[in-house]
């Protein structure tokens, strides 16, 4: 695929989703790394944009280098957003109380801790909805004592295998203090999030390190 299709593919895509403003924002290709510039409107756009260019077919990478610019009448002090991210995680039952918020100059920075990587996630994920939110940091820690290496290798393998979409042989584990490392190739990056979501679900991993290529 040549660098103008595969960029005009991931223009199409972000113009396709309704929940990003794609006019401001230029899309760059070179043999699969693909790089969104210019500017959104809020920090959830951002990510949205980035994850809308992984579903293209061809992408191998995104550099996100797009600018969260608010709106004169979205914008909100510091204690104001502190106050409604803190509301948003005590609303959701996934989030831990554990888990607190410090705000500066509109960036987001969680911290605390959580026993689960999808407690993270749910936080971090509020987090990103909040109205004037420029950026999150995602600083809690996970804490849960740690099966063996063994054990966490095991089940991580049973979960991909168990799941229709991935392709466990190509992708192997290994375990050590609770950090899980991934290697090998999957054939899309929905592949590649199904086998992280995958170790990050293993009882006592704290750490994912992903060195999984997508090769199509």
């Amino acid at each position: 695929m040549s660098n103008d299709d595969l960029e005009r593919f991931v223009s199409d895509e972000l113009y396709w989703d309704p929940k990003v403003d794609s006019d401001a924002i230029a899309v760059s290709a070179d043999d699969g790394a693909v790089t969104l510039r210019g500017t959104v409107g809020s920090f959830r756009q951002k990510r949205e944009a980035k994850q809308d260019a992984e579903r293209v077919y061809g992408v191998k990478s995104v550099k996100n280098d797009l600018e969260v610019r608010i709106m004169n009448q979205d914008r909100r002090d510091d204690a104001d957003l502190r106050g409604a991210v803190l509301q948003a995680l005590m609303l959701d039952s996934l989030v831990p109380k554990t888990i607190d918020a410090k705000v500066d100059d509109g960036e987001v920075t969680l911290t605390g801790t959580a026993n689960w990587q999808y407690q993270r996630d749910e936080a971090e994920f509020l987090a990103t909805n909040i109205l004037g939110v420029m950026s999150v940091n995602d600083e809690i820690d996970l804490v849960q004592p740690p099966p063996t290496a063994g054990d966490v290798r095991h089940d991580i393998k049973k979960a991909m295998e168990r799941n229709a979409k991935l392709d466990a042989d190509n992708v192997s584990v290994d375990s050590s203090n609770g950090t899980v490392t991934l290697d090998g190739t999957v054939s899309s990056w929905a592949d590649h999030d199904e086998a992280i979501a995958a170790a990050w679900a293993a009882p006592g991993v704290t750490d994912v390190k992903d060195r999984i290529l997508v090769a199509y």
